[in-house]
């Protein structure tokens, strides 16, 4: 892995890529439904990828398709039919979509709707700090620590399409190749609110 210092925001050319098709059984409700005191998850995770610079901005659904209609037509909505299998199948799911629009989304950044203080400056300085040509492998890292979003170029998709099994997402795929860390720790905790 590769670290990069934190460059000045940027704003991105990438797409984004929300996975929110989750069940939730932790939290007692599908993701893709909670809310807080600053309002829905899932429209706080599409606005923090637009305003990141983000376009077109997809999202998974699973558990709870039926949130589509908390974005109000701002975000590409799909539904991962396999989604009770782990986060792999909304990965796979969301890799096709984008893969569906044309070869001019050279790369995406796939965000955890379950990450409530991420904030539009970490999406910009992860694309940023790395570029977002078709080649590239990045992440937000914390404190030095390894976390979202994940900026996928578009080289990658089929390899990470095929490693992504079960929960694990791209994490096999990315352990075994030269992804740049971007640190963001002065930006975001980072925490993911299920992995309790």
């Amino acid at each position: 892995m590769t670290t990069v210092d934190p460059p000045a925001p940027a704003r991105s050319t990438a797409a984004g890529l929300l996975l929110a098709a989750g069940a939730g059984s932790r939290m007692g409700m599908p993701k893709a439904l909670v809310h807080d005191e600053r309002g829905s998850w899932l429209r706080r995770g599409v606005e923090v990828l637009r305003e990141g610079g983000c376009d077109p901005v997809v999202v998974v659904l699973g558990a709870a398709p039926e949130a589509a209609d908390l974005l109000d037509g701002v975000a590409t909505v799909v539904v991962a039919q396999e989604w009770a299998e782990g986060m792999g199948a909304s990965l796979r799911a969301g890799l096709a979509a984008l893969s569906g629009l044309g070869s001019d989304v050279p790369s995406v950044v796939v965000s955890l709707v379950d990450l409530p203080d991420l904030v539009p400056d970490v999406v910009a300085r992860v694309v940023g700090g790395a570029g977002a040509a078709a080649g590239t492998l990045a992440r937000a890292a914390y404190d030095g620590v390894p976390g979202h979003p994940v900026l996928l170029g578009r080289d990658h998709w089929a390899g990470v399409a095929a490693a992504a099994t079960g929960d694990r997402g791209a994490r096999d795929y990315l352990a075994a190749a030269d992804v740049v860390l971007v640190e963001c720790g002065d930006l975001a905790s980072g925490r993911d609110v299920d992995s309790r």
